[in-house]
């Protein structure tokens, strides 16, 4: 027998030990998650058993990483006196970087590490969550998000690594690996791939709607990134919003229970998304193979009652329940919860470490895309006047997307980062005059205009729903810089930040140079060093880039299903100094 196989027995031991002393109540506690706030009160923890506490969008634990472990440590002492003493799974988004703490070193979003198509440097940067994550008193992530995006319309395109299922497959393995290593260490967390499934390939991109593709390509375009998921032993899996074929995938007993749990032989936790219970079905998501529900939002007390109701009255059956809190404590074994409950405080000193900050403005340089180079214009020279325009220049909330600090994003400058501007101003020998209002500057030879999208997650983000704020163009703001630089006679480099490919076939014509930034993150530096040439492009684009929006008129965008419809780059595309 292998090491492994004897870890994985003594484990299903203790489970075995500790199922048949559980009462209903306990069980069904394990399969709870709650919010550290507003959906608790005093020794909730305690007498509602409670199994998982998550932390998202709302009051913070405290300021510093000292407080976030003190409330961590009170919450879990809670837990470890009720009369089994089972520890708490501790979750939080931290999706690139632990971005929920301010002073974290925050990595370019997915999009971009899709971009750098780098499966070690993902893992380091997975790695250094991890380790952050831990600091802050969280041992359980809520990433990699695994979708292969379909439309631009997608608010959450920018959460994905690319369309391509073999660059997903691969970034998924590295994330997976990164973020759990040896489970026992306390420098590591459980991860999560979601959302399962067919969350990027809805009808027309809409957060949440129905995705008609067949089962046969929902097996052979998105399954594969979760069968690398669970290959690597990944520790949980998130239901989705969508439907498929007007199914809700959190009631999906053929995908989640069949396919998930059976023929890819996931034995992790299925958690729910946001309220999921109340939204998709109630016992029927339970049935259909859901371990852990979000109980958030007033959905406590009805999903802790309704649950024991249906299994007192054969709606559930109890061998579901036991399954569900067999997986959870499973994980929490891997973990070493039981032996190693709390936050490790020497962990809080390494928290936006200079070494970590490095590793992400290697991430910055090599998810840049250059898409054009007009006579060379780049790289830029260290003596060339040089003006930045743009409120995107100076600004790491915008610079950074949504998830960022706050749910949505910030518009604001946040601990610890580092913008574009700041780093031009490190590397040239000369003044770089900023024109945050492009108003224009005629003093400068080159106009380097920073445009994009302000910060959106999930919903929000989506082009064309009932929240609709953005656009798949530049905002006319945005295109005014270009045009009063062009009116000044000046030469342009465009950097667009975005959490998508936009079309921008008018800006980049209009331009010398146009480079993607995607959205870096913490670390604006980077931008910097490549354009001044320390570093090369290294860059692919990990989608086909749109050259209109007309193209977006059927149901999944120009990059799919529709051989008449070409990019403007197909996906790969990318030019460095020496070829452009």
């Amino acid at each position: 027998m292998g090491k492994k196989e004897k870890t994985f027995q003594i484990i299903e031991k203790k489970i075995d030990s500790l199922l048949e002393r559980m009462t209903i109540d306990e069980m069904i506690g394990q399969m709870t998650q709650v919010r550290h706030f507003d959906d608790i009160s005093g020794d909730d923890i305690k007498t509602k058993l409670i199994g998982s506490v998550i932390h998202t969008q709302g009051p913070l634990p405290g300021l510093t990483a000292t407080e976030w472990q003190a409330k961590v440590t009170d919450l879990q002492k809670q837990a470890l006196s009720t009369r089994l003493g089972i520890p708490l799974l501790f979750g939080v988004d931290a999706v690139h970087g632990q971005n929920t703490f301010e002073g974290a070193t925050i990595f370019p979003h997915n999009i971009g590490l899709g971009a750098s198509a780098n499966p070690g440097l993902v893992q380091q940067a997975a790695k250094i969550t991890a380790l952050e994550t831990q600091a802050t008193g969280f041992n359980w992530v809520f990433s990699p998000c695994v979708a292969i995006p379909y439309n631009e319309k997608w608010g959450r395109v920018y959460e994905a690594f690319s369309e391509s299922t073999d660059i997903t497959v691969e970034l998924t393995r590295a994330s997976v690996r990164g973020h759990q290593g040896d489970l026992r260490q306390s420098e590591n967390v459980l991860a999560t791939a979601k959302h399962f499934i067919g969350d990027g390939s809805t009808d027309f991109g809409v957060e949440g709607g129905n995705s008609s593709l067949s089962l046969d390509e929902v097996k052979i375009r998105l399954l594969p990134p979760y069968q690398a998921a669970v290959d690597e032993g990944v520790g949980a899996i998130m239901a989705s919003f969508n439907k498929l074929d007007d199914i809700s995938m959190h009631a999906h007993k053929a995908l989640i229970t069949d396919l998930l749990k059976g023929e890819l032989k996931f034995d992790g936790i299925v958690v729910s998304d946001w309220k999921g219970y109340s939204r998709f079905g109630e016992n029927d998501i339970i049935n259909a193979g859901i371990d852990m529900v979000m109980a958030v939002d007033g959905d406590l007390e009805g999903f802790q009652n309704g649950l024991k109701e249906a299994v007192s009255s054969g709606v559930v059956p109890l061998t579901r329940i036991k399954d569900a809190v067999r997986r959870i404590l499973r994980q929490k074994f891997r973990l070493g919860l039981f032996d190693n409950p709390f936050p490790d405080n020497k962990l809080i000193i390494k928290i936006g470490l200079k070494k970590h900050r490095e590793v992400a403005r290697q991430a910055v340089r090599e998810s840049l895309v250059l898409l054009k180079n007009e006579d060379n214009i780049l790289p830029l020279k260290r003596d060339a006047k040089i003006v930045l325009v743009g409120e995107f220049g100076d600004n790491s909330g915008l610079q950074s997307g949504g998830w960022t600090v706050n749910w949505q994003g910030t518009n604001e400058n946040y601990r610890g980062a580092t913008t574009i501007l700041e780093g031009f101003r490190k590397i040239s020998s000369v003044e770089v005059a900023f024109d945050k209002e492009g108003s224009g500057n005629d003093d400068a030879d080159i106009a380097v205009i920073v445009v994009g999208e302000t910060p959106y997650a999930e919903f929000f983000g989506d082009i064309g729903g009932e929240i609709n704020a953005y656009q798949l163009t530049l905002t006319e703001i945005h295109q005014n810089y270009i045009d009063t630089y062009i009116k000044l006679g000046k030469k342009i480099i465009v950097v667009l930040v975005c959490g998508r490919p936009l079309v921008v076939t008018p800006q980049i014509k209009q331009s010398d140079a146009f480079v993607v930034a995607w959205l870096p993150g913490s670390e604006g530096h980077g931008i910097a060093e490549v354009l001044y040439g320390e570093h090369d492009f290294k860059g692919k684009l990990p989608h086909s880039w749109p050259k209109s929006v007309d193209d977006y008129n059927g149901k999944y965008g120009p990059n799919f299903w529709d051989d008449s419809i070409k990019p403007l780059f197909p996906l790969g595309f990318g030019l460095r100094y020496w070829e452009s």
